[in-house]
């Protein structure tokens, strides 16, 4: 037997190479994406695989080898064309036609068991036409970073892509941002959608209106198909983005997450959140935390977010106006405000434990706590884990009993805000049973883990993967996020 032939029988097997691709997107045609080839690299070394992916493609983690994940995803063989799509954005206010995947491309698309179609789609795969004179590739902290981020903000129910593989590639690249030569490694995330606000951008730049309306039927099929048949599916369409946007900005703010660089060609039609570069989760309640070192003016700082999301709304109604109507689309856009609040009071009463609240009780509840923590500078996420760890049916009976046996109740437990905003908390806690009681403490630890990757914490598990190869605190940071902890 050959070596092509050995390959070929190998590559057979590979459970990545004989699932079902479906050729959606690339059923469209080229004026969308170029075909590319992806890079060769010196060394395939298998870092990060997520078998918690694997069962919604129908697919054994006990019979997928690791060979496979670098047969499929690190040395690409066996699957063609490799798509790099086509996108511009505005880049912090500023049009830009000069984008598209510059790193990455899809790989494939696969329909889960659920019935939903999922993108393979890469980073650090090399050069493509939209590259701008990088080298396309990924640093291996950033793809360290990517995983961590994903992982997270699953475990805090945001709506986000999630990285399948991570491979280091044996390659010394050079960045400003970090000590340099720095290690390299290609990612492969699986994700609802990479069409982006961007995709659509581009195609009202080129005059292009009939490559808008048959993206637009491919999305509404594909990812909206309650709305197939529709006299106005389009403008349901716009409505439900407008939706699933402020819902997702709701999900962020109340998950302490700050993404970071919020241009449009970051922006998914289906409403998820991916492509994780310079985010960061807030130390504490700063509303002017910004995450990325570069956005010298704060435009994407932590409290801006929900209305940068409505901007960029806002800037892809001119993308779409050749299709849908201008009063439709502010008709809709008018409504994310209301959207996004009643998402993120939602979200913030579980992190409180309940489920729901009347108005009244709620909003008072929430201005309380907001303001004690922008007032005091107490971690985000440690005050809420705090509650939940600490959380005891005698603070029904009793408000000096609210987190009076943890370090923040004990030092700012007699201050005016802290008071306020446990008298009120006790106010309603004395209302409920015993049952609701205990439902209230699940719901705590459910909406409250007490592993967040804050900074530092990303830091104590690549520094001992950039000084010894020693890739055991990140693999049991990922373990504790994926646990529930």
């Amino acid at each position: 037997m050959t070596l092509a032939e050995t390959s070929k029988n190998t590559n057979s097997k590979n459970p990545f190479l004989i699932l079902n691709y479906e050729p959606a997107l690339e059923s469209l045609g080229d004026d969308y994406y170029d075909e590319v080839v992806a890079a060769e690299f010196p060394l395939h070394i298998l870092r990060w695989r997520n078998d918690a992916l694997l069962p919604n493609l129908g697919l054994d983690s006990q019979t997928v080898t690791d060979e496979d994940f670098i047969v499929a995803f690190g040395k690409f063989e066996g699957r063609k064309p490799l798509l790099a799509l086509r996108y511009h954005g505005y880049q912090f206010g500023e049009y830009n036609p000069q984008l598209g995947d510059g790193r990455g491309f899809l790989y494939g698309q696969v329909r889960g068991i659920d019935g939903e179609l999922y993108d393979f789609g890469t980073k650090g795969s090399g050069r493509t036409p939209y590259s701008r004179g990088g080298d396309g590739m990924l640093t291996l902290k950033g793809g360290v970073r990517e995983v961590l981020a994903a992982e997270m903000l699953h475990r805090m129910g945001v709506r986000t892509s999630r990285c399948l593989s991570m491979i280091e590639t044996g390659l010394s690249l050079w960045r400003g941002d970090e000590p340099s030569p720095t290690r390299s490694s290609v990612m492969v995330r699986l994700s609802r959608s990479h069409i982006r606000f961007g995709t659509f951008e581009r195609l009202h730049y080129l005059r292009r209106p009939d490559l808008a309306i048959k993206l637009l039927d491919h999305v509404i099929e594909q990812y909206y198909p309650h709305l197939v048949g529709e006299t106005e599916k389009y403008a349901l369409f716009y409505a439900e983005l407008v939706k699933r946007t402020a819902e997702l900005v709701a999900q962020w703010m109340a998950a302490g997450f700050c993404h970071a660089v919020l241009n449009t060609d970051n922006m998914s039609i289906t409403g998820e959140s991916f492509d994780y570069g310079p985010y960061a989760f807030i130390p504490n309640y700063d509303p002017f935390f910004t995450a990325a070192y570069f956005d010298y003016y704060k435009r994407y700082c932590y409290i801006n977010q929900p209305e940068i999301c409505k901007l960029n709304l806002e800037l892809l109604q001119e993308a779409l106006k050749t299709v849908i109507p201008y009063n439709d689309m502010e008709a809709e856009l008018a409504k994310f405000n209301g959207y996004y609040l009643a998402e993120y009071h939602s979200l913030m009463l579980k992190k409180l434990g309940f489920e729901q609240q009347p108005e009244s009780e709620s909003q008072e509840l929430l201005e309380a706590i907001i303001a004690f923590l922008k007032h005091y500078p107490v971690s985000y996420h440690h005050f809420f884990a705090e509650i939940a760890q600490n959380f005891s049916i005698e603070w029904r009976d009793d408000a000096s009993y609210i987190l009076s046996k943890s370090e923040i109740g004990q030092s700012l437990g007699k201050s005016e805000l802290f008071l306020n905003w446990s008298g009120i908390y006790h106010r309603i806690l004395s209302n409920c049973t015993p049952d609701e009681i205990e439902k209230i403490s699940q719901t705590l630890v459910r909406y409250n883990p007490s592993t967040v990757i804050l900074r530092p914490v990303i830091e104590s598990v690549w520094e001992p993967i950039a000084q010894e190869d020693n890739w055991q605190p990140f693999y049991q940071l990922i373990q504790e996020i994926q646990s529930g902890k």
